[in-house]
């Protein structure tokens, strides 16, 4: 088996999540191609989108989701991930078993499977008459623990106005069945879809990183990947790597330009280590006790190089590029560049936007 280098990894990586270069697909095609976007908070899919397509507008992925092209539920690894509708039936159904199992197993004693079921079967009436906030569906249940468990267990949607750049708390909810209509896939379904759309978006990667990506047991797995037509490397360590037949793999000189990334992105998570994304030295920078919910990061040369954020004030809208190591020349002027479009994309009717490299 032909042996791919870290740099190799990174670089497929990059031109598989489109960052590379900006792509001219879709944006349901992007959400596909990527494999979903983590959206725990709810700017990091309109942030991940613009950072990766050629024409994305702030409004697009709003009407994206008023249209149900493109929805927001509790699905990998019991984490909120936007997904396309046409994908997230089989999304739903190859991590329902294993959600079930992860949820019940660290609730044991605090509740039962028997509760949730009952609970979810009052939130099902209650939703069949539209969608409903979650303190109007925690105070039918009489229990945030159980609802919690509803939400994991069960197919529920966060659906807008919920769940987005103007109101981004995603805490209105409704039935997958009902949002959607009724789409019935079996476990084995999903889990090809799955291990296709990781294989697409993160690979080449060992079947365990699929696994830890999806949130379900690699041995789950196994029989899917033995059953697809799949390309075979290694790493520098020699263990296996699959891959999909024909996906990009630039070569490892190829020029990896400046991104910006948001909060929880998922290129900067354990499943993707292989590619060297996030440096173990900045690891708890980024994901810490103090940062539970990240921090945004910037990539130079295909790796994380610092963080960023966005100060609003009445008239001025300032980002604040905050590097972990000393940058280049070059470098700090290509961040410049696409600093400027980052900040008038985040705040677009700022009178003044600025950017300032600290350090």
């Amino acid at each position: 088996m032909k042996e791919l280098t870290p740099r190799e990894l990174n670089r497929a990586l990059l031109a598989r999540q489109l960052l590379l270069e900006r792509s001219p697909k879709s944006l349901t095609q992007a959400v596909e191609a990527v494999g979903g976007l983590q959206t725990q908070n709810a700017t990091g899919g309109y942030l991940g989108l613009w950072t990766r397509l050629q024409k994305f507008e702030m409004a697009d992925l709003t009407k994206a989701l008023e249209e149900r092209r493109v929805v927001q539920g509790t699905t990998m690894r019991i984490t909120i991930h936007l997904v396309t509708a046409t994908d997230y039936p089989f999304v739903a159904a190859g991590t329902r078993p294993s959600r079930r199992a992860a949820w019940l197993r660290y609730h044991q004693g605090r509740t039962s499977e028997a509760d949730v079921k009952k609970a979810a079967a009052a939130a099902k009436k209650a939703l069949a008459r539209g969608p409903l906030s979650r303190k109007e569906l925690t105070a039918a249940i009489e229990s945030t623990t159980v609802w919690n468990g509803v939400n994991a267990l069960y197919d529920v949607l966060r659906v807008p106005p919920s769940g987005t750049w103007e109101r981004r708390r995603a805490d209105i909810y409704a039935m997958a069945d009902e949002w959607l209509g009724p789409r019935k896939a079996t476990e084995e379904e999903g889990l090809a879809l799955l291990l296709e759309r990781y294989l697409g978006g993160f690979g080449p990667a060992q079947l365990v990183d699929a696994a830890n990506w999806a949130g379900v047991p690699p041995k789950k797995l196994r029989p899917v990947a033995d059953k697809l037509t799949l390309r075979r490397f290694q790493d520098e360590d020699g263990k296996e790597l699959l891959d999909l037949p024909r996906a990009p793999l630039p070569p490892a000189e190829t020029p990896a330009p400046p991104r910006f990334l948001p909060v929880w992105d998922a290129i900067l998570l354990a499943h993707a280590r292989r590619a060297r994304v996030l440096s173990e030295e900045y690891r708890s920078l980024v994901f810490s006790t103090k940062t539970p919910q990240s921090v945004n990061t910037f990539l130079v040369d295909g790796a994380v190089a610092g963080k960023w954020s966005v100060k609003r004030t009445k008239r001025k809208a300032e980002l604040t590029v905050d590097p972990f190591e000393k940058l280049s020349a070059q470098a700090k002027k290509e961040l410049q560049a696409e600093g400027e479009k980052l900040v008038r994309f985040h705040e677009p009717d700022a009178e003044f936007s600025a950017v300032r490299l600290a350090g």
